[in-house]
């Protein structure tokens, strides 16, 4: 069932992670479409379409809290995010020092590897 909580949701998406990740995904998820349904209308339809934060700042709420929990692909499909949203290596790179003090030292390397890694793909 698809409305505007999904196509906005779906637009937003696409912005931010890009056609290829999406339209990948999508393939990939064809036996959950239910969770799909869920992450595009909730998510990106709803939780990101709210004004109080610019992307940007979404973005780098976003790698930190995806550094907490220690979930590398999250994290590197939200580096590229961050990085089309607007946010520098080098404040990508605050969050993951920040981060050191809060989640560890060795989940704050694995941030900055990413990030090495994904702006060299990136930009």
């Amino acid at each position: 069932m698809r409305g505007s909580d999904w196509e906005n949701g779906d637009a937003l998406r696409r912005e931010v992670l890009g056609d290829a990740y999406v339209d990948g995904v999508s393939d990939a998820w064809a036996g959950a479409a239910e969770l799909q349904d869920l992450v595009v209308r909730f998510a990106w339809g709803t939780v990101w379409q709210r004004p109080a934060f610019d992307r940007k700042l979404k973005s780098l709420l976003t790698v930190a809290m995806l550094t907490a929990m220690n979930r590398k692909h999250e994290l590197e499909l939200h580096i590229g995010g961050a990085l089309r949203n607007g946010c520098t290596v080098d404040e990508l790179v605050e969050v993951a020092v920040h981060s050191a003090v809060y989640c560890g030292v060795p989940a704050a390397i694995d941030t900055v590897r990413s990030i090495k890694q994904i702006s060299d793909e990136v930009c």
